[in-house]
């Protein structure tokens, strides 16, 4: 049985959804669909031109997931653009960023769901100096072992081991 796929994470979630060539009707054209996932892919490592490592943290993804996902996705868009069809951005396996919101007076940090600060004020000191950001997680990679360890068992040259995990 496969593993579970892991949800992940996007900050732009876009509100155009759909591409078609100009001039054709919608009942001759051929669709391809780009999950958001996808498209935050796209939008990290071309658009806003991080490196591919930056990319995968802050999608929390593993470097080879973030590789496939991006491969996928430039595919399909090539598909779209080289044979007609038109693009529908939808679905995909995903959890938005949640917005974070800092008091630059006392630096205190609460969550909320949108990024809008007008009129809002810090709820522990009541100040207006209040930046948002988008508060992506970050996979602690020391707490998560490795492979596995193998400890002797016999003496040395003996080839005996027991694997054991730790």
């Amino acid at each position: 049985m496969p593993r579970p796929i892991k949800p992940r994470w996007v900050e732009f979630v876009p509100s155009v959804t759909y591409f078609k060539p100009v001039g054709v009707p919608m009942a001759e054209l051929d669709e391809v669909t780009l999950g958001v996932d996808e498209v935050e892919a796209i939008r990290l490592k071309d658009y806003v031109g991080l490196d591919q490592e930056e990319c995968a943290m802050r999608m929390n993804l593993a470097q080879s997931t973030f590789q496939r996902i991006l491969t996928g996705a430039r595919t399909k868009v090539a598909s779209a653009l080289v044979d007609g069809k038109a693009l529908r951005i939808e679905g995909g396996n995903y959890l938005v960023s949640p917005f974070t919101f800092e008091c630059r007076d006392c630096n205190h940090e609460w969550g909320y769901s949108s990024a809008s600060i007008e009129g809002m004020a810090c709820p522990k000191c009541g100040g207006l100096n209040i930046e948002s950001f988008r508060k992506v997680p970050v996979r602690d990679s020391a707490s998560r072992p490795r492979g596995r360890r193998r400890a002797w068992t016999g003496k040395p040259g003996t080839g005996k081991m027991t694997g054991t995990r730790g």
